[in-house]
């Protein structure tokens, strides 16, 4: 089947997979070739796409995913290749949004800082995994 991952400014992924899992708003879920079709909002989170023994890992945060017709169609507004995350960059960002959370004195300032540890958490999680071989 065909995965697309695609935000406003790039075509992020688009090539065949085996199978594709990510995170909807109801949680994770999983997708192979002959599955119904599906469209699901998208939480923030990391969408894995496995390619024979491999598999490739990306942020995703947020968006919708539509499947049909053996083709998976991300769109969302930030998607990045788990290989091409600045871990430290991600985790300085993980930090800061902590202290910030522990800091934060209003409530909206609660909501951003936890979304933005989601957001480094997902890319965390997707650098260290990478691309990495399936373990059978």
């Amino acid at each position: 089947m065909k995965l697309k991952i695609i935000t406003q400014e790039k075509v992020v992924f688009d090539d065949e997979v085996d199978a594709v899992y990510s995170r909807g708003l109801d949680g994770e879920f999983g997708l192979l070739k002959g599955h119904i079709p599906v469209m699901s909002a998208l939480d923030i989170g990391v969408t894995r796409a496995i390619i024979g023994d491999k598999v490739k890992m990306f942020t995703t945060m947020g968006g919708i995913l539509q499947f049909k017709d053996e083709e998976c169609l991300i769109l969302t507004t930030l998607a990045e290749p788990g290989e091409e995350i600045d871990e430290a960059r991600a985790r300085e960002a993980l930090e800061h949004a902590r202290a910030r959370l522990r800091n934060a004195e209003a409530r909206i300032d609660a909501k951003r800082a936890e979304a933005a540890i989601a957001r480094a958490e997902a890319r965390l999680k997707a650098r260290l995994s990478g691309e990495t071989k399936l373990k059978m």
